[in-house]
């Protein structure tokens, strides 16, 4: 599949490409964005070359992961998103915010970009958010964005060779105003008493 461009008010979301490893290798060192990602620690150079040249134009190419840099007009990169498809109809959605662009709105409004894009373009009907336990910062976005927080799954990520319970939500096309690809129907609700 050939990338795609996508616009907000504020942002540019486009592919990366070898222009902007410089961009990613320097907001990569960012203590918090090696804490709470999965990136290799540290975080060489030759990580974002690999990373702008070949695992970001090759997830595009074969439809597994879809990689967008988060620019503001002056042409700054203010975050990374990605939507990796896990399964027919589901995408996970991951980013990361430059430090000097945190709180301004930025990451909630690509991430709404790139979910509304995957609704209705690419077929997707749920997409997942998972976090590292304590990853406030993060799940502010998630919320913000208007996920629907389903719990804690433990031991479900390995970040630097150590397991972690992670908070995972979903977001649904209807949670957007937007059809499904296919028709829904929720469970009963939980009781923990049977009833």
């Amino acid at each position: 599949m050939e990338p795609v461009t996508l616009t907000t008010d504020r942002l540019l979301l486009r592919a990366v490409g070898p222009r902007d490893a410089g961009a990613v290798y320097d907001a990569a060192q960012d203590p918090d964005i090696q804490r709470w990602t999965t990136i290799p620690s540290p975080y060489l150079r030759e990580h974002a070359e690999g990373f702008v040249g070949q695992l970001a134009p090759d997830g595009w190419a074969d439809g597994s992961l879809f990689t967008f840099g988060v620019f503001v007009p002056s042409g700054d990169l203010v975050g990374m998103l990605s939507l990796m498809m896990r399964s027919l109809g589901v995408a996970e959605v991951g980013f990361w915010a430059t430090k000097e662009h945190r709180g301004h709105g930025y990451t909630t409004e690509a991430v709404l970009a790139a979910s509304r894009w995957a609704f209705t373009d690419r077929g997707i009907d749920r997409v997942e958010w998972r976090a590292e336990v304590g990853n406030t910062g993060s799940r502010a976005v998630a919320e913000r964005a208007g996920f629907t927080l389903e719990g804690t799954l433990r031991s479900a990520l390995n970040n630097k060779g150590v397991r972690r319970d992670a908070w995972i939500a979903s977001l649904l096309p209807s949670d957007l105003g937007l059809p499904s690809t296919a028709p829904y129907l929720p469970g009963p609700s939980f009781s923990p008493s049977g009833v």
